[in-house]
C-alpha cells in the first residue's frame, strides 16, 4: 500500500503539468509604444471607430523597397503557436496609385529584420469591381527572397486569397502556426481564409512578432495576443 501511495502522485503530476504549462498567452494592448522596437515606422496612440490602439506609419526615410517596415515586439521568441490581434489599413492620402493599404503581422522575424513569414491584408481589395483584384485580398510573403510578386509569379493564386474587408475598419487577425504550416483566419470564421502548408522559414524557424505595414499605408493595430 506504500508503495502505491507513492506512486500515484506522480503519475498525477505527469499527466497535469504538461496540460497547464502548454499554452501561455501574453496579451499587448498595444496603446503605446512600450516594448516595441520601430524600424522604419513610426508610431503612437490614436483612435479609429471610438477604440484604442497604435497608428503606424512609414517613416520620411525608409528606402523603397528595401526597408523592411517593422514596429517589433522586443520580448517574443516566436516558433508556433497562435498570434491574434486586431488591425485596419487604410491608403494614405498622396500615395501611389498601386497602395491598397497594407497591413499585417510577421512572425519569425530574424535579428537582421529582413527575414520573416508574414500574412498581410489588402483592404481596399476587398469590395473592388473587379474580381481578380478581390481575389488579392490576403497575402502570405517571405522575406527577403520570397516577395508577393515572386510568389505570384512563380505559384498563382497559392498564397493569396479573397475575403471580404474595407479600408479603415478594425478587423480581427489569427494565425495559428505549427512547423512547416500556418493558417490564417479574419474576423471570427471558423475556417481560414488562407492556408500555407510550406513557410519558408522551415518547420523549425524562430524569431520574434512584429506589426507589419508597406509603403503607402495608415495602418491600426490593437489587442495583439501571442499564444505559446
Amino acid at each position: 500500500m506504500t508503495w502505491r501511495l507513492s506512486v500515484l502522485p506522480l503519475a498525477f503530476s505527469a499527466l497535469v503539468l504538461p496540460v497547464a504549462l502548454a499554452a501561455q498567452a501574453t496579451q499587448y494592448a498595444l496603446t503605446s509604444v512600450a516594448g516595441l522596437r520601430l524600424h522604419n515606422v513610426s508610431a503612437e496612440p490614436a483612435t479609429l471607430e471610438g477604440r484604442q490602439g497604435l497608428k503606424v506609419t512609414m517613416t520620411a526615410d525608409a528606402r523603397l523597397p528595401t526597408d523592411e517596415r517593422l514596429a517589433v515586439v522586443t520580448v517574443t521568441d516566436f516558433g508556433d503557436g497562435v498570434i491574434e490581434a486586431e488591425v485596419a489599413g487604410d491608403v494614405q492620402p498622396g500615395a501611389f496609385e498601386g497602395a491598397r493599404g497594407f497591413v499585417g503581422i510577421a512572425f519569425r522575424v530574424h535579428s537582421d529584420l529582413r527575414t520573416f513569414d508574414a500574412f498581410y491584408l489588402r483592404p481596399t481589395n476587398g469590395r473592388a469591381d473587379d474580381q481578380v483584384r478581390r481575389n488579392h485580398a490576403t497575402q502570405y510573403i517571405s522575406h527577403p527572397e520570397w516577395t508577393w510578386s515572386k510568389l505570384r509569379q512563380d505559384f498563382p493564386s497559392r498564397y493569396e486569397s479573397y475575403v471580404d474587408l474595407a479600408p479603415g475598419r478594425w478587423t480581427k487577425v489569427r494565425i495559428d502556426v505549427r512547423g512547416e504550416k500556418a493558417r490564417l483566419y479574419v474576423d471570427d470564421a471558423k475556417e481560414p481564409t488562407l492556408i500555407v502548408n510550406d513557410l519558408k522559414t522551415a518547420p523549425n524557424g524562430r524569431g520574434a512578432v512584429a506589426l507589419w505595414i508597406d509603403n503607402g499605408t495608415v495602418a491600426h493595430f490593437r489587442n495583439l495576443s501571442i499564444t505559446r
